[in-house]
C-alpha cells in the first residue's frame, strides 16, 4: 500500500472544496482566517516540531497531514469542528488509501486540537496543538477597519512576528512573539489565549519538553 502524502491531500478536490467553504463560513461568522494560509503553516510547523525532536520522518509527515486537515470540520459547524473534522477526514483518508494505523493517529490529532476538550493523545496530536495555537499574526485578521476591531482582532493584529522555536538539545518549545504595544498589551493576549497556552504546555510536556512564551524578548512563561 502506497503511503498517502501531504501533496495527495492538498490536490484532492473534496479537501479543497471543504477548506474553501469552511473558511468562508468562519468569515461570515466574524472569525479570523482559517484557510490555506493557516492550514499550510500549521502543516509545516507540525512537521517541524516532530522532525526537530528526532521523531521518525513518517510520523512528522502524518503530523503535517493532520495540520492541513485539522480545521476541515468548519465546513459543517464551528462548534465541535475538531470531532466533525476527524469524521470527515476519515472518509477522505480512507478513500486515498491511508493505512488504518496511520489514520488512527491523524484522526486522534484532529479530534483533539480544540482547547475546550482536546488532549495530546499521541505525538501527532501534540505537534498539531503546538502548531495551531502558535499561529497568531496580523495577517489572519479579515477586518480592515481597526476602529471596529474586537479583542481577538486587536490581539492578532498587534502580533507582527511569531515563531515557534523547538530546541531538542534543551528539550524546550518556545513561542516567540513580537507585539505592537500601541495596539495591544500582553495582558490582553493572556486574557484570550491563556487556555491555549496551558494546552501548549501540556502538549510540550507530552513530547518531553518544557513550553515557554516570550513576548518582545521578555519571557512570560
Amino acid at each position: 500500500m502506497a503511503q498517502v502524502t501531504l501533496e495527495d491531500v492538498k490536490k484532492d478536490p473534496e479537501v479543497e472544496a471543504f477548506i474553501y467553504q469552511g473558511n468562508e463560513h468562519l468569515g461570515a461568522l466574524g472569525y479570523t482566517e482559517h484557510g490555506h494560509r493557516h492550514l499550510g503553516l500549521v502543516a509545516s510547523i507540525s512537521h517541524n516540531v516532530l522532525a526537530r525532536l528526532g521523531y521518525p520522518e513518517r510520523l512528522a509527515r502524518l503530523a503535517s497531514i493532520a495540520g492541513y486537515l485539522h480545521d476541515i470540520g468548519n465546513v459543517i459547524s464551528r462548534q465541535n469542528h475538531g470531532q466533525v473534522g476527524a469524521l470527515l477526514s476519515y472518509n477522505i483518508l480512507r478513500r486515498l488509501g491511508m493505512d488504518a494505523g496511520e489514520m488512527a493517529l491523524v484522526l486522534g490529532a484532529i479530534g483533539n486540537h480544540e482547547e475546550e476538550y482536546g488532549q495530546a493523545v499521541n505525538p501527532v496530536a501534540a505537534a498539531l496543538i503546538l502548531a495551531d495555537k502558535s499561529d497568531v499574526h496580523r495577517s489572519r485578521v479579515r477586518n480592515r477597519e481597526p476602529a471596529t476591531f474586537d479583542l481577538h482582532d486587536r490581539v492578532n493584529y498587534a502580533v507582527k512576528h511569531s515563531f515557534l522555536r523547538v530546541e531538542e538539545r534543551y528539550k524546550t518549545i518556545t513561542l516567540e512573539l513580537e507585539i505592537d504595544l500601541e495596539i495591544s498589551k500582553p495582558a490582553e493576549y493572556f486574557e484570550i489565549f491563556l487556555p491555549r497556552m496551558m494546552m501548549c504546555r501540556r502538549a510540550a510536556s507530552f513530547l518531553g519538553c518544557q513550553f515557554g512564551l516570550i513576548i518582545n524578548q521578555t519571557r512570560l512563561l
